[in-house]
């Protein structure tokens, strides 16, 4: 069995320091924590800090890790357009954590006590564990985010929302954007629309993946090619999609519809629209995706897919008590979005 003490020696400190840091003192600085979690780790050690966490009273904490970030912390992004939706679920995602009588903690990673790829998991995830966190509720996490690789290959419970992670620890739960452009897409060939554009963001994401494959899949079920032109990629945020929109409009408008792939691009589409003096929808329909409250406040009310915030924390806060409890691992979860419309989609110009 390893022992404090070989710990101690490899990482150059007493059997109190390590000691102290294991029991999550403030009073050690994150240079010697980074040497002792580096040397338990070499040792295997770990497992005995699982262990003696397991053997105490339950904590009744969950940390939250929101959106995945080179600079490891959390709240940076919350300014972010593309975030709004999440900051909708949050709330929604507290309430469910509360009704199990949990906590939810912020796990913040300052990028200053990381000084290579390894300590991410030599530092961060004993930090959890020493905080005697029980799971973890993790939103929108870059899949390539080195934390979270190796949370996924740790035994920390952990459910993901809208990112694919599935293990004997982990599972995941998002919305169907494949059917949900689907939706859209039909919708709007229903209306005689035949030039879609599409605007989605990163297809290195699942979203945006989902998203791209589904209007291409419609596209092709009517029996219509895909102009390569109309299917821009400028990232998640409003700012970006109004300086995709307006390139696209001073270059060319042989199109009568766009299907955005949220909500906030389609509001900074619907921007460059006005600023164009391109009426929507007479002119030109546009559905977007989320159903947040500034779509169906804009002008017009956005056409959208409808996605279940409420369910969409339900069924993540349940998945995650299951794996807290060591019960049968539960199933990754594809939630179905439903198409709401609104003022923003109306028949194409030369419909008969």
């Amino acid at each position: 069995m390893i022992t404090s003490q070989q710990i101690a020696r490899l990482a150059g400190v007493s059997r109190a320091t390590v000691s102290r840091v294991f029991n999550g003192s403030a009073r050690v600085s994150a240079e010697t924590k980074k040497h002792v979690y580096a040397a338990s780790a070499a040792l295997g050690y770990r497992p005995h800090i699982l262990a003696q966490v397991a053997s105490s009273e339950r904590s009744h904490m969950i940390a939250l890790i929101l959106f995945g970030s080179k600079n490891a912390l959390n709240l940076t992004h919350l300014t972010k357009t593309h975030c709004y939706f999440y900051l909708e679920l949050l709330r929604f995602i507290e309430s469910e954590v509360a009704r199990e009588h949990y906590d939810l903690l912020l796990a913040s990673r300052p990028d200053h006590t990381l000084h290579s790829e390894d300590d991410i998991a030599t530092n961060s995830l004993p930090a959890l564990q020493t905080r005697r966190v029980e799971g973890v509720i993790a939103l929108t996490p870059c899949p390539d985010d080195l934390y979270i690789q190796a949370l996924c290959h740790s035994t920390i419970p952990a459910v993901f929302i809208d990112t694919i992670f599935q293990g004997l620890h982990t599972t995941y739960v998002k919305s169907d954007y494949l059917d949900g452009v689907h939706q859209a897409t039909d919708h709007l060939l229903a209306l005689g629309h035949r030039r879609i554009a599409c605007f989605i963001s990163d297809t290195l994401t699942i979203s945006g993946a989902e998203c791209l494959l589904g209007y291409q899949q419609t596209m092709a079920r009517a029996g219509l090619m895909v102009d390569p032109h109309l299917v821009l990629q400028p990232g998640w945020e409003a700012r970006d999609a109004y300086r995709a929109a307006m390139k696209l409009l001073s270059e060319r408008r042989d199109f009568t519809a766009i299907v955005a792939g949220s909500d906030m691009m389609a509001l900074g589409i619907l921007r460059a629209l006005h600023e164009h003096h391109i009426c929507v929808p007479e002119e030109m329909s546009l559905v977007g995706f989320d159903d947040i409250d500034q779509g169906e406040n804009a002008d017009p009310p956005l056409s959208t897919l409808h996605r279940d915030k409420q369910a969409i924390s339900q069924e993540a806060v349940q998945r995650l008590m299951h794996l807290i409890h060591e019960e049968e691992p539960p199933t990754p979860l594809n939630l179905p979005t439903r198409l709401m419309v609104r003022a923003s989609t109306c028949p194409a110009p030369n419909a008969h």
